[in-house]
């Protein structure tokens, strides 16, 4: 089986956010699946996709504080300010972070650690929604 799908994400503020559940409702066919991959995609470049932990939510604020420190607003450096002092700094994280992610599924559902989960990197100040195409494939 193969599935494609575009997955509408809502708008969240500046910072990491967990969207393993939104993503998992989005996609009932995942449950049909013994064996398989869900690569996902995210058609932004100011915004990424990655994979950490899951419970204790200091580690995104934590990941939110360091990118911060690492890439900031604003730099002097920086050309491009299209829209705005997060701009640029939006696009140096999403290529540091990703765009895409695989996963595999194991009896219906993605196969994720105990403390793993997608995570959402919104690097603009005021993204708006986001859209993530996701691609099923397996038995």
């Amino acid at each position: 089986m193969w599935i494609q799908k575009s997955l509408q994400l809502r708008a969240r503020p500046r910072g990491f956010h967990l969207i393993t559940s939104e993503v998992v409702k989005q996609l009932p066919e995942i449950a049909e699946l013994s064996t398989g991959i869900i690569q996902l995609f995210i058609q932004h470049t100011s915004a990424s996709l990655s994979l950490n932990e899951n419970a204790d939510p200091t580690v995104r604020e934590d990941f939110e504080n360091l990118f911060n420190r690492i890439v900031p607003d604003g730099d002097a450096l920086y050309r491009h300010r299209d829209e705005g002092d997060d701009d640029l700094p939006a696009h140096i994280k999403c290529s540091m972070l990703g765009s895409s992610l695989s996963l595999p599924i194991t009896r219906g559902q993605i196969a994720l650690g105990t403390w793993q989960g997608i995570y959402l990197g919104e690097h603009r100040n005021h993204g708006g929604p986001r859209r993530l195409i996701a691609t099923l494939f397996g038995e």
